[in-house]
This record gives C-alpha cells, sequence and structure tokens, in this order.
C-alpha cells in the first residue's frame, strides 16, 4: 500500500491490490489527474498516462489536460476547485507545486469529521504543498489510501502566510477529472418522507448534479454521487463512488466538456460561502471520499460500508449490536402522562424490546409543537417525578431509557427565548421566518454551544439515559450572525455545521456510553458528516414498509445497515394510511437497527405474539444484519418484486428477502440470483416460517421450488425461482414476504 514518487516522470502513484490513483506535477508545476482505476504495476513509471504533453494553456489545447486541483482564471475555462479573492480585487492565483510529504496513518481534521486508521499499517498519506508566492497562498492538498479498500479520503488545506488577507470564496474537497464521460450518474434525490430516490441517467455534454442551500445536507440530495458504466450492474462492471463527510450547505456536479472530459467537483456549496483568511490563518475543507469498483455497485457500496462502519463510525456503539427500541412518537404524539409512558414500556419489556424512547413533548409546557423549545427540563404536569423518576421506573423494568431532544432549535414561546432573543439566527430590522412555529439557534456562537452543552449535561448526568435522538426540524432562513462582522457574514453556514459538530463531539466525549441517533425531519441530514459522532441514524420519517423499501435500498448504496434506523409502525401507516401484515413491516425493518413506533397497549394478542417472535427472531440474527455484507439483488424490472440479502464475511450465512408488491394474476416465475456466498460450499436453504403470523397468509410455493440443500454455484448462477402465478398470489394477496435462511452445509464434491 506504499505511496510512490518517480523524479524522473514526476508522479505519484498511490495504490493497493485493488485500486490506482496516479498525478503528475506538470512542466509549469501545476498537478494533473493522469488516472484513477484498476491497479497498475507500482514497478514501472508510466509516462504516457497524460493525453497530451502540457506545454501551457491555448484555445487548441486547453481541455486536453487534466488536472488535479485547478484554480480560476488560468485559461482552464471549466469550473475551478476553488477561487480567491486577494486584496487588491484579483481572483487569478498560480498555485505550483512546492514539496510533497508521505507518512504512515491518517491525521484528523480540526473540527471536522473523517475517516480514522487505527494503526499506522491501515493507510499511507500524502500531502502536496502548492504555493502561489505572489499572494502567500499555501495549499495542501491530502490524500490518504487504506490497505483494505479500493478507496481514497481527500482534503484541503488552505493556509495565508502572508500580511494581506485573502478572501476564499469557493473551496472543493475534491476535484476529479475523468477521461471520458461514458458514464452514468445516480443521484440520491427526494423530499421529507421520500427521501433516497435513486436517479439514474447518462451524463451530457454542461452540467448536472445536486446541490444544498439548507443549512442541512438535506432531504432534497444527498451529498454522494455514483458513476456507473452503462453497462456496470449491481453485480458487474466499473464503478465510482463520491461521498462528502459534511452535514451543511454543498455541491456535488458534473461538467463535461467539449472534449469529453468530465471535471466532478464535490465541497461546500459556493453559493453561500466565504471565508476571510488573515495573516496566518487557516481553512480546512471538510473530507471527501472517493471509491472505486469493478464488481459492480453492490462492490462499490461493500467498500463505503466497510469503511464507514469501522473507520467513520467510533466510540463504543461502532462495534456493538444495536438495542431494539420502541420510540412512543407515532403511539401518543404529544398526547402522554407518566401512567401511560409506563404501561407502553411494560408491554414493551414483555415483548421483548430493549429500550425506550421517549420523543417530543417531555419539556417545557409542551402540548403542542408551538411552545418550549430551548426549555431542558421536565413538563411536570406530564411526569410529575421528571425524567429522573421515569427512567429509574423504566429501567427498573429490564429497559434501557432514551430521551428526544432538539438542541438547535428555540421556540419564541420560551424561556430561552425571553432571555436571548439574539440567539435566534435572523437578519436585524427583518422578520425572521417561523418554520415549524419555531427558530434556529446561532450555532456558531461558541456561547450558544457552551449553553447548550452545560444544560444538556445537567439533564443527561441526572437521569439513567442510555440514547439520544438528536433531531433538526426545520431548515435554516434569513442566515446571519450578530457574532460576525459584515465582511464575514458569508461564513454563518459553515460556522454553524462546525457548532453542531463541536456540541455533538462534547456531548459524545462526556457520555461515552451513550447510543446518539441523528435525526433532522427524517433524512434531511443523514450524510457521512454527522455519522462520524452519532453512530445511527433516522432515516426518514416515513414508517410506511413499501416506501421503506425504496428508502432504505437508496441509502445502501452508501450508508450501511447498522446506521440505519428502521421501525415497525401501526397500520393504517401514518404517512400513506396503507395496510400491510406485520411480518411484512418486519421483515423490511429487519435489515436495520429495528425498532417500534406504535402503542404496544393497542396490539391484539396475536399482533402481539406476532411482535414477540419477530423480536426473538431478529436478535437471533442481529449481528448478520446490522454487521453483515448487503448485496442489493436485482429482479426482472415487471415482476412487482424487492430483494436484497445479508451475509456473513465468511460466507457462511445469510438472509434473502424478497418483497412481492402488488399482486398480479397469472404472473410468469423468475429468478432471482443470490450474492455473497461462495461457489463452493453447499448450502442449505430454509424458509422462516413464524408460528404467530397476525393474519398473514401462509404460501408454500416457494419452500417446495427452493427448500433443502443446494450448491452455492446454483444459488449464485440460478439463484431462486420465485412463483407468482395466479395460484399463489390468491393466496398471498399484495405485500407478501418471503426470508430465505441461508446456512453453510458443506462443500461442494
Amino acid at each position: 500500500m506504499p505511496i510512490k514518487f518517480d523524479e524522473n516522470t514526476r508522479q505519484f502513484h498511490l495504490y493497493n491490490n485493488d485500486f490506482s490513483y496516479i498525478i503528475a506535477v506538470y512542466d509549469n508545476g501545476s498537478i494533473g489527474q493522469l488516472y484513477f482505476g484498476e491497479p497498475l504495476s507500482p514497478d514501472r513509471d508510466h509516462p504516457f498516462l497524460a493525453p497530451l504533453p502540457f506545454a501551457g494553456f491555448s484555445n487548441n489545447i486547453r481541455s486536453a489536460a487534466r488536472f488535479e486541483y485547478p484554480c480560476y482564471g488560468q485559461g482552464d475555462f471549466r469550473l475551478p476547485a476553488f477561487k480567491v479573492k486577494l486584496a487588491d480585487g484579483a481572483g487569478v492565483v498560480e498555485p505550483r507545486f512546492e514539496d510533497y510529504r508521505v507518512y504512515a496513518g491518517k491525521k484528523a481534521l480540526p473540527g471536522l469529521p473523517s475517516t480514522y486508521t487505527e494503526s499506522d499499517d491501515e493507510a499511507e498519506t500524502l500531502e502536496i504543498i502548492l504555493i502561489d508566492k505572489p499572494s502567500h497562498l499555501k495549499i495542501i492538498l491530502f490524500y490518504t489510501i487504506f490497505a483494505a479498500d479500493a478507496c481514497i479520503a481527500r482534503s484541503v488545506r488552505f493556509e495565508n502566510f502572508g500580511k494581506e488577507k485573502i478572501i476564499l470564496e469557493s473551496a472543493m474537497s475534491l476535484s476529479l477529472d475523468a477521461p471520458d464521460s461514458a458514464w452514468n450518474t445516480l443521484a440520491f434525490t427526494g423530499s421529507w418522507a421520500r427521501e433516497f430516490a435513486v436517479s439514474d441517467a447518462p451524463l451530457h455534454v454542461g452540467f448536472q448534479g445536486v446541490h444544498s442551500s439548507l443549512g442541512v445536507s438535506g432531504s432534497t440530495a444527498n451529498p454522494s454521487l455514483v458513476f456507473r458504466r452503462p453497462e456496470t450492474t449491481e453485480r458487474y462492471g466499473e464503478a465510482f463512488g463520491i461521498s462528502l463527510l459534511y452535514s451543511g450547505n454543498f455541491i456535488a456536479c458534473a461538467e463535461i466538456d467539449c472534449w469529453d472530459i468530465v471535471r466532478i467537483r464535490v465541497g461546500i456549496n459556493p453559493e453561500t460561502f466565504s471565508w476571510s483568511l488573515e495573516n496566518s490563518g487557516s481553512f480546512d475543507a471538510p473530507e471527501a471520499v472517493l471509491g472505486w469498483s469493478r464488481n459492480g455497485l453492490n462492490g462499490l457500496s461493500r467498500v463505503f460500508h466497510r469503511l464507514f462502519r469501522t473507520r467513520l463510525e467510533r466510540g463504543v456503539w461502532r462495534d456493538r449490536e444495536r438495542p431494539v427500541l420502541l420510540n412512543n412518537w407515532e403511539g401518543t404524539y404529544f398526547n402522554f402522562n407518566e401512567e401511560k409512558l409506563l404501561a407502553m414500556a411494560k408491554k414493551a419489556a414483555d415483548m421483548g424490546v430493549e429500550l425506550f424512547a421517549l420523543d417530543d413533548g417531555w419539556f417545557g409546557k409542551r402540548d403542542d409543537d408551538a411552545t418550549s423549545l430551548g426549555d431542558w427540563f421536565p413538563n411536570t404536569d406530564k411526569l410529575p417525578n421528571g425524567i429522573t423518576g421515569l427512567a429509574e421506573k423504566i429501567t427498573a423494568m429490564g429497559l434501557k431509557f432514551g430521551l428526544w431532544i432538539e438542541p438547535e432549535m428555540v421556540s419564541e414561546k420560551s424561556r430561552l427565548f425571553e432571555a436571548h432573543p439574539d440567539w435566534a439566527v435572523g437578519v436585524p430590522g427583518r422578520t425572521r421566518t417561523e418554520i415549524r412555529r419555531q427558530f434556529v439557534l446561532d450555532m456558531g456562537r461558541s456561547e450558544v454551544v457552551d449553553y447548550l452543552f452545560e444544560t444538556l449535561s445537567a439533564l443527561i448526568s441526572n437521569a439513567k439515559i442510555s440514547y439520544i435522538k438528536w433531531d433538526m426540524n426545520r431548515f435554516i432562513t434569513e442566515p446571519f450572525s450578530l457574532a460576525l462582522p459584515p465582511d464575514r457574514q458569508g461564513e454563518f453556514f459553515h460556522r454553524y455545521c462546525l457548532g453542531v459538530y463541536s456540541l455533538y463531539s462534547r456531548l459524545t466525549e462526556a457520555f461515552p456510553d451513550i447510543l446518539f441517533e441523528s435525526c433532522a425531519s427524517g433524512g434531511a441530514r443523514f450524510d457521512g458528516g454527522i455519522l462520524a459522532f452519532a453512530p445511527q441514524g433516522w432515516l426518514s420519517d416515513d414508517t410506511d414498509a413499501v416506501q421503506r423499501l425504496e428508502i432504505q435500498r437508496g441509502a445502501s448504496y452508501f450508508y450501511p445497515l447498522n446506521c440505519i434506523g428502521a421501525h415497525i409502525s401501526a397500520v393504517p401507516n401514518h404517512q400513506t394510511g396503507r395496510l400491510t401484515s406485520l411480518l411484512f413491516r418486519a421483515a423490511v425493518a429487519f435489515f436495520g437497527d429495528l425498532g417500534f413506533e406504535l402503542d404496544p397497549t393497542k396490539l391484539a394478542e396475536e399482533e402481539a405474539e406476532t411482535v414477540k417472535e419477530c423480536i426473538a427472531f431478529y436478535k437471533e440474527r442481529r449481528r448478520l444484519f446490522q454487521q453483515g455484507v448487503f448485496n442489493r439483488l436485482d429482479a426482472p424490472p415487471d415482476c412487482n418484486t424487492a430483494a436484497w440479502m445479508v451475509s456473513t464475511e465468511d460466507k457462511k450465512s445469510a438472509i434473502a428477502a424478497v418483497y412481492k408488491l402488488n399482486a398480479k394474476p397469472n404472473q410468469k416465475p423468475f429468478r432471482i440470483k443470490l450474492a455473497g456466498l461462495d461457489r463452493s460450499k453447499v448450502y442449505r436453504v430454509s424458509l422462516w416460517e413464524p408460528t404467530h403470523r397476525a393474519g398473514a397468509p401462509f404460501d408454500a410455493t416457494d419452500k417446495r421450488l427452493n427448500c433443502g440443500l443446494r450448491g452455492g454455484d446454483e444459488l449464485l448462477s440460478c439463484g431462486l425461482l420465485i412463483d407468482n402465478t395466479f395460484f399463489a398470489v390468491s393466496i398471498t394477496g399484495d405485500f407478501y414476504p418471503e426470508l430465505f435462511l441461508i446456512e453453510e452445509a458443506g462443500e461442494a464434491c
């Protein structure tokens, strides 16, 4: 996994067994991007990779050059990786190669989330130092290549070692010039309750991409992109992906020029950003991760899943199995008291739930969403013994206790707003936009972060709290900070994000045994940045199992299953009104961190027994569901079926899920090929057949067709035969799940 520099060709070669990434120092001192993809020999130089000998810019050859971190105003008329404004008003700089460093391991980014190593032999890091001498601007490009996977972590630091102020107007975390445009782009878009919709479209000349200016990464777009060759599938072909580890405003876009070169840029959204670099000042751009696969989209997902689960998530909960929880929100909303909560907790404990989470409405005078955000003391009308007393009673039942907070917000009707109206974000002399009847606190101010840390620390310290759900329920409008001078208001959004990270960091360090789950009206801040602090996230407020199939599938392209909160809710579903069986809802929620979003005291006896059996089934296989190797499975597009599976790293055990959706009569049977198994092994395939089915139908057809001893080669190449004929669907109806349990039985002869 070393990083080599060839003095003759002036090329840096970053490589491991799966991947090569080659950078060149051009004759004029700028940095070129030559190659990334299949591993190339580290024992040879590669002088022929550059498309043309670089001889400066002209109208004819300027687009033939590929650059690693292109600047503005030097004849490369494509979008730059960064842009500055100097003291004289000019924006043109010429950063040139000055030096480099190579060292084992990886450094942390100050104040920002980043991937990490636990030993120096896991990765190697390259720093390339660029200098623009007239402006005294230093740019350091960081590259960390990991030994175990085809991925590189990239970040950038800007330093001003001169006397004049430099204003940074754009600072991408990653810029990548790909040699051709024969790629499809997968972007992940949507809105509240329909996050992570996957769009898959060919690249075209011009611009395309996603962005956010909401103050968070947002539910309308995720800060990540996948690029696949047109022929690439889930199982086969070349693909690469880029994910920005950042929870604020971002841009992720591609530009294709007339020479068919693709420039990809990922970083902080420049439309809502500027940063003043005073003498000796510095700025660190967030980290971006580039991953590559020769084994299709599933292969690419495995790269990100392994890295994010083991070297982005951190703390004691990184490797722990996540508890089965009950959240009271959809069961009660604001209408509860201590007696009601205790009854719900008792019933949940009887069914096998391990953690009871109290959601919104426990504090201040909070009976609806009009008041009390910021007043983090218990509502004694509802909870006469406070949070401390409630937590003691619930933990006495054998449950852990958890609590919902929304620390970044304040209600106009609150003690906090009355004492500190200036802490709420807004422009002096202008009306603040009130969304969900709440304002946003200026998290870029240290006194706000200090107050929240002290207040929440006192609350947590005085009660037996094992879990915190941290919500953020509105986007930011009227961005302005009273703590910043007029010429630095462009720093507002990034300082807000840094303040959120600071509070997260302080609380997780002070309470390392607490499991933090992030939330932002569902999945509006479900990104790699927040994953570094909260190893579990609430993916969407939409708990409808049919919608969750799409949402969880979209998230799975980058994010591992153990960070995805997935709950079983009551029916009719509160977001869609849809009716689905408990078994269908369970079979979807198993593929994540299982929880419940309902009032268990309202379950019929048969339903309670079904829930109890589902929880027991999940607990037996929890490590597999949460930490196994996940694969999306291809089903024919016209078969109304979704499928995926999870397997152990050693390929000895797996579970494949097939979800039949809208029933249609007389459909042809079809096969779904499996993944994550060993071709040389023999497996015993069986069907999950719970005793308590809560009215759900039973279809033995697939058991007869698929179960028994099966060769790994057969399961991978031929797969499961799924029968959707008239007789099957007349029994099962809509929304029918089948879980196939696959266990190693030996090796093939």
